[in-house]
């Protein structure tokens, strides 16, 4: 199941016709409802049932034949904590059941792509988010549907004020249009010291990686070192580079502010980071977390 995606803008998009909803701190869930039972899929296309069996088994709730389009969080102490998510989705099964009870998780819905086995996706969002309405309200938590307005002045207020509840952003869509599968057919207004950048490299070893090499979008693209990782990105980064690194990696530097030429190894394909806003004029960026999509 192809998801669709959102092409980032730099400011709020006021127009007739635009939907807003919250972006939520979390990962990319395609619940998927046969009448053999439930698949949980990644925006990668990996099957993680096995890792969010709270959300499996509210799904068995759903009519066969439904497919949903939303994000998985965890609340704690009134904010989503991407943290938890990301334990949450690295958990071994026994581990998982044990995490479900301790660290609920909920699907906050965006949009039905199937109900009762009819293809929606070429139906209007209008059309489409009334019946994701109508499907999960009476079922209540933890599958819920996400806050949406019309209202530009409303959404300005979200995306100043709910950033403090874990959320990001926010993402825009056309009322009148059909669900963009594979394709850049949203916006996204995420804040402005959160960016995406690529990760082609890193210092120090496999198993003990220090610092990414980075590709930041910000006019003609730079490479820089990131600021040294924690401990746990460590461990994330370590897992994620298994296998990806080049043969062709001995030798490869870059130059980085302060540091002058730095060994690094060459990553392909690359990573993606999610990085605290910054320029060529200020320290090395802060790496939040990877990208992973699970």
């Amino acid at each position: 199941m192809r998801v669709a995606l959102a092409a980032a803008v730099r400011s709020l998009p006021r127009a007739p016709g635009l939907a807003y909803e919250p972006k939520f701190d979390g990962h990319r869930l395609v619940v998927i409802r046969t009448v053999g039972g439930v698949t949980l899929q990644a925006r990668s296309g990996r099957i993680v049932t096995a890792a969010f069996p709270d959300l499996a088994a509210a799904a068995h709730h759903l009519p066969a034949g439904t497919v949903l389009d939303g994000e998985v969080v965890v609340w704690h102490a009134g904010r989503t904590d991407f943290a938890l998510v990301q334990r949450r989705a690295a958990a071994s099964a026994a581990r998982a059941a044990v995490l479900a009870r301790t660290l609920p998780a909920s699907y906050a819905a965006f949009d039905v792509l199937e109900l009762a086995g009819l293809d929606l996706r070429a139906r209007p969002y209008e059309r489409r988010r009334a019946l994701l309405v109508d499907l999960l309200l009476p079922l209540g938590p933890p599958l819920q549907p996400v806050p949406m307005t019309t209202d530009p002045e409303l959404a300005e207020t979200w995306y100043e004020t709910l950033p403090a509840s874990g959320i990001e952003g926010l993402v825009v869509k056309r009322m009148d249009q059909p669900y963009p599968a594979g394709r850049r057919g949203w916006q996204k207004l995420r804040h402005t010291n959160v960016r995406d950048a690529a990760v082609v490299g890193y210092t120090g070893t496999a198993r003990r990686p220090l610092a990414l090499v980075l590709v930041l979008p910000a006019g003609d693209e730079t490479a820089l070192v990131s600021s040294p990782l924690t401990a746990a990105l460590r461990t994330e980064v370590a897992a994620a580079v298994a296998g990806r690194t080049s043969r062709t990696s001995q030798g490869a530097t870059i130059t980085a502010i302060g540091l002058g030429e730095v060994p690094f190894h060459p990553l392909d394909p690359p990573l993606t980071a999610e990085v605290r806003h910054t320029s060529t004029r200020h320290p090395p960026p802060e790496v939040l977390r990877l990208r992973t999509d699970l």
